[in-house]
């Protein structure tokens, strides 16, 4: 038995349902003493309670997923679709290797270290758990997609900001969706969230103590320590949760028949990266961020028969780009912004804490484009710390990324400390194997948000042999030909 088990099991109890409020059991045996948590998702309307059954299923099991490392039973105490169960097991079998490297063996300081393996192999990688339901079943449910209807989910960062911009001007029908877990993270998303509550009629939101359900489970497990003492940057194992923030809202998405579900994942440089560590393939901790998974869960989607399709409007975008077209097109929108670990409240504001990783790499990209960042509340002191903190390495970009936004604050203001070099990709719409494949977005989309892009970037490119190349924009509609050189 691997040395990172935790508990005996964990049992998740038959979801209870009413018109606003779904709720299940999680159960973790650990020492021959059973503890217990209820989970809890609650809605601003009614739900339709029939078909929800399905979904609150699926919502329930999603957070066990990041435990299959360390419990060597999950059992669902319901009937559940083979669909639903295949779902559980490929997702909780990828997020075991990203969980093994990107939070064991890659030390965060969460992970005791006479639990971390001495001898790294791909065996210890492998989920523990098996899982087992009381009963495996087939269970329908009927749903038409409008695909004219887009969810986004809003987070109250740039990424997802600017995709409300984007599919609002092309003409969907917008649903912004907020997902309040219990945890600090909403205070990010609250000054967003109150503005489209103010001027979206079709804003949406979902409040669930699920961050609390993985503190309760992390705090009961032996290999971690400082549980209680978060780290901004760092979760102490949890890394698959935005799909439970999806499924949370399945009621709502069959309810007003949505077609697309929208996350704010941007472009990431595949160049120099291995996606994988001594034989173990990974995903750099961002597996539920990734292309692949968009096209897993639409795939998935299409075979339970809900036809919704989950992918990203900014996928080809740098984040310089996305704070460019964001600032000059949709201003109202980028004044909502807060991305920062550690948002808090001054008078009657919540603003960022300007220091952290993400309010680094933010500053970064607005002074790179000229733009002021006491816009969104960043202040004097932290704009002028901001060189001495990214020279102490405290800012998370891909390298070119840093390096051109550095080249640009240098040429808008010679006096900062900085000097990066041009990497002139950086401001193109970029396009691989990897990370960007051209069908990302569904093509009735395409042709329109790519016109909205050329007016802030500078054309579009491919990667072949690790090398950028210039593509046209009919390519980038419809792909590169293999052959092309």
């Amino acid at each position: 038995m691997s040395n990172l088990k935790c508990f005996d099991y964990i049992i998740i109890e038959d979801p209870k349902i009413s018109s606003k409020r779904i709720s299940s059991i999680y159960r973790l045996s650990l020492d021959n003493e059973e503890k217990v948590f209820k989970l809890i998702h609650t809605y601003k309307e009614r739900i339709p309670k029939k078909e929800s059954k399905t979904f609150a299923k699926l919502m329930s099991i999603v957070p066990a997923i990041n435990y299959g490392l360390f419990t060597p039973l999950i059992y669902f105490d319901f009937p559940i679709d083979k669909r639903d169960l295949k779902f559980f097991k490929d997702m909780m079998e990828i997020t075991a290797k990203d969980i093994f490297v990107n939070r064991i063996i890659k030390r965060t300081g969460f992970v005791r270290e006479e639990f971390i393996p001495k001898e790294v192999k791909p065996d210890l990688a492998r989920p523990i758990a098996k899982v087992k339901a009381k009963e495996v079943i087939k269970e329908d449910v009927k749903f038409n997609a409008d695909y004219n209807k887009c969810a986004v989910m809003l987070s109250g960062g740039k990424e997802s900001l600017l995709t409300y911009g984007l599919l609002k001007e092309i003409g969907c029908d917008v649903y912004p969706f907020f997902f309040n877990e219990s945890g600090g993270h909403w205070k990010v998303a609250l000054t967003a969230y109150k503005w489209f509550e103010k001027n979206e009629s079709n804003t949406k939101k979902v409040w669930s103590n699920v961050d609390r359900l993985y503190n309760f489970i992390e705090s009961n497990m032996k290999i971690l320590q400082d549980v209680n003492k978060p780290k901004a940057e760092v979760y102490p194992i949890r890394l698959f949760f935005f799909e439970h923030y999806i499924f949370s809202f399945l009621p709502l998405i069959y309810k007003y028949n949505i077609g697309n579900v929208l996350l704010g994942n941007e472009y990431d440089d595949p160049r120099n990266l291995s996606y994988e560590q001594q034989g173990i393939p990974h995903f750099y901790a961002v597996f539920d961020q990734s292309q692949y998974f968009d096209k897993y869960m639409s795939q998935w989607f299409a075979k339970r028969s809900l036809k919704i399709r989950q992918w990203s409007a900014v996928r080809p975008l740098s984040g310089l780009i996305v704070e460019r077209i964001l600032h000059n097109r949709y201003p109202d929108l980028f004044m909502l912004q807060r991305s920062c670990h550690s948002v808090h409240k001054e008078g009657n504001e919540y603003v960022p804490c300007g220091t952290c990783f993400k309010c680094n790499g933010i500053q970064t990209f607005l002074l790179a484009n000229g733009i002021d960042p006491k816009l969104i509340k960043y202040k004097e002191e932290h704009i002028k710390g901001l060189a001495k903190r990214i020279r102490d390495g405290k800012i998370r970009l891909d390298e070119d990324e840093l390096l051109h936004s550095l080249y640009l604050i240098k040429m808008h203001n010679p006096e900062f400390e900085l000097s990066g070099e041009e990497r002139e990709h950086v401001e193109m719409l970029h396009f691989d194997d990897r990370n960007s494949h051209f069908d990302n977005i569904p093509v009735e989309f395409r042709e329109k948000l790519y016109s909205i892009f050329e007016g802030y970037t500078k054309g579009y490119l491919y990667l072949k042999d690790n090398e950028w190349k210039r593509i046209t924009r009919e390519e980038a509609l419809n792909g590169v030909l293999r052959n092309r050189r």
